[in-house]
């Protein structure tokens, strides 16, 4: 086998074995499963026989062991409390007024499906309902001290007709009827970010020392979509610990609960696209945890930090403590904002941007500079492959150039063959002397493949993972680059009214993409070995279908790259006087095809 093919096809199989394992081990789903449905428990807010004395690490708040509400239908939930609506352009939701829960929130740009009339996603439930998940803030008491403090029943009040905008923060106010009166003040932004100031009015005629709090609770296991490729779970960044992504069935054993002591950072529960996430006072030292309780018949999970040190409120005085709560979808530019306006340690990393971090956030930054250019990110990635293949044009170039050395030196490479016939090792070492004196590297077929991997990763990871790509269409039937193509070959394009399953589903975009390498790797003669010759030519079709339930975004990256490759290729071949032999390639290939039924016969006689 001539030295240019036995490394064009080593970099095909390199490839195609990385995205085998990729397909196998860390593949993305293609058919959305149903969030689980059971009983949910009541959780209760931590009180004050958890907290030891101010001055020492303090307890944090335990589980509780109530019996699970009945679950009813979320309106009958809703309904059941007084509540103080939410209101802004980008959230719809109210919050309970008993408990001060943040418990009810609808994300009003985004639907559950494509379709414009798809349900709103639901991001935050009450307690009693389905899939309960929530966020509350408060305050403990500090152990031996007989302050009573709001809980998870306290109903707080708040002013006739209170709305939260994003100009009419929430004032609510609760007296505990022993001299300490607890104000909350609630602001939201218009896009995401709520911040809770809590006060503590003390008119009583000693010192009080309270420690604040923040839990996430989540009632059953969601479903997850992205398995292996990005983290979904609970999450955080405390500290000397760096970044913390907690699966949930990391929790499911005999311990239930991790414990950090950090002096910054954010903690909460992120989903694919969507995260509720704390971030508490980054002036005060706290203890993160995350935690499940099954033992209520389903998995309750809860995430929750509690101040270290307790605020003393003197008499007379007025103390209080500001955290935030993110709760939304997360859009990069937004991440980042609270990231750098509120010096949040690595809020970033609530984006799961992966191994491939220093290539996948860049890469999407340059994707959604050009989208904002022109308005649609496919075209976007198109451009991105341009500027991919012109950074890389040298080393392309060079690698091309080389090849075409070789296709040159084939002839020579063929007496060698007839020379030495069985010999290989002795062919091997005067082929690989004569590229040396030629000064052809026969490496150089293997770099312009190669090159494509860690970019394919990193634009995988930003299709899968980024919000800005989901539901974002291209042209014609591709409304989703971040889903795959929803044709299929086999049932004629839509034209069959039949559902092919998933392995079937090889739409118009992986049918382009296996055309394109097809013509690609025609450019090149195939290996004179058989079994060779059969993988070569067979590679393009099983990498149709591999790559059919990929994200159409992705293989319209490939499709775009190969057809730009074989462009590159033919002006490099012919610009050194090399034959392009596609078509001679494909005469041949017919050949051999018609000529497969008479050997048959042949063999048969």
């Amino acid at each position: 086998m001539g030295g240019e093919n036995r490394e064009f096809m080593l970099a095909i199989v390199l490839c195609g074995l990385v995205l085998i394992f990729w397909q196998i081990f860390v593949g993305m789903p293609t058919v959305e499963q149903e969030r689980q449905q059971a009983t949910q428990q009541t959780q209760t807010a931590p009180d004050g026989s958890t907290v030891p004395q101010p001055g020492v690490d303090p307890a944090l708040p335990s589980l509780p062991g109530a019996v699970p509400p009945t679950v009813e239908n979320r309106e009958t939930v809703l309904a059941s409390s007084d509540r103080v609506r939410i209101e802004t352009g980008k959230l719809k939701g109210s919050i309970n007024l008993t408990g001060a829960r943040i418990d009810d929130l609808l994300l009003t740009e985004y639907r559950e499906r494509v379709e414009k009339d798809s349900p709103l996603i639901t991001l935050l439930s009450p307690s009693g309902s389905a899939n309960a998940f929530y966020a509350e803030t408060g305050w403990a008491a500090a152990v031996n001290a007989n302050a009573t403090v709001p809980t998870r029943t306290t109903v707080w009040s708040a002013p006739n007709n209170a709305v939260l905008t994003p100009t009419t923060p929430v004032h609510l106010t609760w007296d505990n009827g022993e001299g300490l009166i607890f104000k909350r003040t609630i602001s939201v932004d218009e896009d995401y970010l709520f911040t809770i100031e809590d006060a503590v009015e003390n008119a009583t005629s000693n010192k009080v020392l309270l420690h604040p709090f923040g839990l996430i609770s989540r009632h059953g296991t969601p479903n997850i979509e992205g398995f292996y490729i990005l983290h979904e779970g609970l999450i955080g960044f405390l500290g000397e610990d760096g970044l913390l992504e907690i699966d949930y069935d990391d929790l499911q054993d005999d311990e239930n609960v991790l414990t950090y002591q950090s002096e910054t950072g954010w903690l909460g529960i992120t989903d694919k696209y969507w995260a509720v996430t704390l971030i508490p006072n980054q002036e005060m030292p706290f203890t993160g945890r995350f935690s499940d309780n099954p033992k209520a018949g389903k998995d309750i999970y809860q995430t929750d930090y509690l101040s270290r040190a307790a605020l003393e409120i003197p008499p007379g005085d007025t103390v209080t403590n500001v955290s935030r709560l993110f709760a939304g979808a997360k859009v990069v530019s937004l991440i980042d904002d609270y990231q750098e306006r509120f010096g949040v340690d690595n809020f970033e990393l609530l984006i799961d941007w992966g191994w491939f971090y220093f290539i996948t956030k860049p890469l999407f930054q340059v994707i959604d500079f050009f989208f904002k250019l022109v308005g649609n990110f496919g075209v976007a990635i198109l451009l991105v492959t341009v500027c991919i293949k012109t950074i890389f044009l040298p080393l392309a170039n060079k690698s091309y150039a080389s090849m075409s050395k070789m296709k040159k030196l084939q002839p020579e490479v063929t007496k060698l063959r007839e020379r030495y016939g069985d010999d290989k090792q002795k062919m091997q070492q005067e082929m690989m002397a004569m590229y040396k004196k030629e000064k052809v590297n026969p490496m150089s077929g293997c770099w312009p493949i190669m090159i494509q991997i860690p970019v394919f990763f990193a634009l995988y990871k930003v299709l899968f993972g980024t919000i800005e790509m989901r539901h974002a269409p291209f042209f014609g039937w591709i409304q989703d680059l971040s889903a795959p193509d929803p044709t299929s070959l086999f049932n004629l394009f839509g034209l069959i009214p039949w559902d092919p399953p998933a392995l079937m589903m090889v739409g118009v975009w992986p049918i382009l993409m296996g055309i394109t390498m097809f013509v690609q790797m025609r450019l090149n003669p195939p290996p004179p070995d058989p079994t060779q010759a059969m993988i070569f030519n067979w590679m393009p079709l099983f990498f149709t279908f591999l790559l059919a339930s990929f994200p159409a975004g992705l293989i319209i990256y490939w499709a775009w790259n190969n057809l730009l490759s074989v462009i590159q290729q033919y002006i490099i071949m012919r610009r050194h006087g090399v034959k392009v032999e596609l078509w001679d390639n494909l005469k041949a290939l017919a050949a051999i095809l018609k000529r497969k039924p008479k050997d048959s016969e042949g063999a048969a006689e």
